[in-house]
C-alpha cells in the first residue's frame, strides 16, 4: 500500500465499511481524484473501504473493472433500447433515440459519470480495456442495424453505422467533458448523431435502407 493510501484509510476510516459495488465505485473514485488512477492501488481501495482484497475482486475482477462499474448491464440496456424502437421508425432516428436515452443520467449521478468518463477517456492505462469494450458497445449497434436491414452484421453498411455511431459517441463525450457541463450531455449526443446520420444518408439510400 503507498503511503497516500494508509492516509486516505485513515481519513476515512471512520465510515461504514463499503460493502456494495456502487459504494465501491464511489470510494474509489474519491482516491483516483486526490492520488491519481494510477497512484492508487486495490490494496489501497479495500483500506479505505474496511475490506480485504478478496472481498475488493467478489464485485470487481481489476482496478480497471470498477472504473467502468457493471458494463455488461450497460450493454443489455443498450440492446434492450435498441430493441423496443419503434420499427417504424428510420434506423437511425431509431439508433439515435436509443443512444441519447441510454446516455441520460440522473442530475445528482452526473459528477460521478463525468469522473469515470474523464478516467476511461484520459487515463493511457485504460486504453486497452476501453478498446474492447468499445467493440462491445459497437458490436451492439452493428446487430441492430443489421436487423433492421436485413443484411448480415458482417456488411460494409451494418460495419459502418457502427463505427460512425460510436465515433459520434466519443466525440459527443470529448466535448462535453471540455465544455465544464455547459451543454447536457445527452443534448451533445443527439446533435453528433445527427449529424452523422445526415451524412450517411446517401450511403444508406444507396443499400436500399430508410435512414
Amino acid at each position: 500500500m503507498t503511503s497516500d493510501g494508509r492516509k486516505a484509510a485513515q481519513r476515512l476510516a471512520g465510515r461504514p465499511r463499503a460493502t456494495s459495488r456502487a459504494a465501491l465505485e464511489r470510494l474509489a473514485f474519491e482516491l483516483f481524484s486526490r492520488q491519481g488512477f494510477d497512484g492508487t492501488t486495490v490494496d489501497d481501495i479495500a483500506a479505505a473501504a474496511g475490506i480485504g482484497r478478496r472481498t475488493f475482486f467478489r464485485y470487481f475482477a481489476s482496478k480497471n473493472d470498477l472504473v467502468w462499474g457493471d458494463f455488461e448491464d450497460q450493454l443489455r440496456k443498450l440492446r434492450e433500447l435498441l430493441d423496443g424502437s419503434d420499427p417504424r421508425a428510420p434506423m437511425m432516428d431509431a439508433v439515435r433515440r436509443a443512444v441519447v436515452e441510454f446516455n441520460r443520467f440522473d442530475p445528482a449521478d452526473v459528477p460521478w459519470h463525468r469522473q469515470r468518463m474523464r478516467l476511461i477517456l484520459e487515463v493511457p492505462t485504460l486504453q486497452a480495456d476501453a478498446t474492447l469494450r468499445y467493440a462491445s458497445w459497437r458490436a451492439a449497434v452493428t446487430a441492430f442495424v443489421a436487423g433492421r436491414t436485413g443484411l448480415p452484421a458482417t456488411a460494409m453498411v451494418p460495419r459502418l453505422v457502427g463505427n460512425v455511431v460510436l465515433t459520434a459517441a466519443i466525440t459527443a463525450y470529448e466535448h462535453w467533458l471540455s465544455c465544464a457541463g455547459e451543454t447536457a450531455l445527452a443534448d451533445l449526443m443527439d446533435e453528433a448523431i445527427h449529424q452523422v446520420a445526415a451524412g450517411l444518408s446517401a450511403t444508406l439510400d444507396g443499400a436500399g435502407v430508410s435512414g
